[in-house]
């Protein structure tokens, strides 16, 4: 596993601190986080990437490819702004170029799978697919998340595209009866490996209780211990 997208079944959902959950777990490895496009922020303001790196530790570097001020999906930021969209062809050349210096690439998408990155639609499925990446979805753990799993790894299967497993982005500390069955429904569902639950508020500890605890969310195909 060199390159690994990232994505998710919606925004807010906990992606970025999967991505850093991941990074932590893989503290004994030179890991690269990619953002393709970071909507929604001014510059100098810190991004996804730079709080993965910041969550997970001095191994990890940041890379950003296009930000965007407004807080919308790719495509309608970049053509509001009047700046250039990022291209499929743009992070498959970027992931490539970290993928020869770094031993793991973590590709985080902006929204879902299909959230369009320019006019003509194309997405992180496309790049994925230049890629020849698995996929890693991150998806919310209560009531409603088995329909948006189910939906996200049928768009990837009819692309041709390898689901490599889910993670719950943010599993609350006492959950419903939903949440609790949804262990077990999201990988019938999805026909891909559950590989960890983050615990909600997991962004919120400080770096080191962060990365000491990290492992103990993901299974050891993500590079940790459960």
């Amino acid at each position: 596993m060199t390159i690994l997208v990232v994505t998710g079944t919606g925004t807010e959902i906990g992606k970025t601190i999967v991505t850093a959950a991941v990074a932590a777990a893989n503290a004994g490895r030179r890991v690269a986080v990619l953002k393709p496009a970071q909507t929604g922020l001014a510059p100098g303001e810190p991004g996804d990437a730079a709080e993965v790196a910041r969550l997970a530790g001095d191994h990890v570097t940041a890379v950003e490819l296009a930000r965007f001020p407004e807080p919308l999906a790719p495509a309608t930021a970049a053509r509001r702004s009047g700046l250039p969209p990022v291209r499929p062809d743009d992070v498959a050349d970027a992931a490539r170029k970290l993928a020869t210096e770094h031993d793991l690439v973590l590709v985080e998408g902006a929204g879902g799978l299909l959230v369009r990155f320019d006019d003509e639609g194309s997405t992180l499925a496309d790049a994925a697919r230049l890629l020849a990446a698995p996929v890693l979805v991150v998806v919310a753990a209560g009531l409603g998340t088995l329909n948006t799993a189910a939906l996200t790894s049928e768009a990837l299967r009819s692309r041709g595209l390898e689901c490599r497993g889910v993670v719950v982005g943010s599993m609350p500390a006492e959950p419903d009866l939903a949440a609790r069955c949804n262990l077990t429904d999201l990988p019938v569902v999805t026909g891909a490996p559950l590989l960890g639950a983050v615990p909600a508020g997991a962004g919120a500890l400080e770096p080191a209780a962060f990365r000491a605890r990290a492992r103990g969310w993901l299974t050891a195909e993500l590079g940790g211990d459960r």
